[in-house]
């Protein structure tokens, strides 16, 4: 028998070529997105050389005290990347990723109200200066450092609208987030800190991590009105 044509295919029927993509956000989200990332790894870097020197006096500046306190940062920069992964799963916004840096700010407060005492008193409680600076660290340091960890892979759902430059757009935003730690780590030993009293300095990127997290907090809630 001779063959048959096959019968007409609806257009309609026929799976796109193309994977659809979200809306296009408006033009300020996208550099608000690397903002945040950037000022979260200048946040980061920022408190975690002025611990340093907010410990010396207690602990000491030895290359263990030094080694107790990147433990602890990079631990809770790990555990809050996790954290930040899972919490991008559930419909993700701005509003929730401003509440990261507002967490991060409220979390720093401790430092600079309690920190002396709690070094102190640890440092007396523990006699090894090793394991007093690993606890001293993870109690001041250690909740902040976990919320700055969460914001950059969060921010990388609210990025990504098209999964075929899902990985450009992962890797600019996490250029923009070292870049910050590298702003920072520069900023604050070469001239902050021979302008300004630590507990003002803490106090000043505090101030900066709230403002820039109430600010993507209340421009996500007028849009949503």
């Amino acid at each position: 028998m001779p063959a048959t044509l096959p019968d007409a295919v609806d257009p309609s029927a026929m799976p796109s070529a193309m994977p659809e993509t979200a809306a296009p956000a408006p033009g300020w989200r996208n550099p608000a997105l690397y903002l945040a990332a950037g000022w979260s790894g200048f946040f980061v870097m920022g408190v975690e050389l002025l611990g340093g020197r907010l410990m010396a006096p207690y602990f000491g500046s030895s290359i263990f005290v030094w080694g107790a306190l990147i433990a602890v940062f990079m631990a809770a920069l790990a555990v809050g990347y996790l954290i930040g992964g899972q919490l991008s799963l559930r419909t993700p916004s701005l509003t929730g990723l401003g509440l990261l840096l507002i967490a991060e700010a409220l979390l720093a407060l401790p430092i600079v109200f309690f920190g002396d005492a709690a070094f102190d008193a640890l440092s007396f409680a523990i006699e090894d200066p090793r394991y007093g600076a690993l606890l001293a660290a993870l109690l001041m340091f250690g909740a902040p450092t976990l919320f700055s960890g969460m914001v950059s892979p969060y921010a990388v759902r609210l990025l990504i609208r098209d999964l075929e430059k899902s990985g450009q757009s992962a890797g600019r935003l996490y250029f923009a987030s070292t870049l910050g730690s590298a702003g920072g780590t520069i900023l604050t030993t070469f001239y902050l800190v021979l302008l300004f009293e630590i507990d003002t300095i803490v106090i000043g990127l505090i101030a900066i991590s709230f403002a820039i997290g109430a600010a993507l907090w209340a421009s996500d809630r007028r849009r949503a009105y």
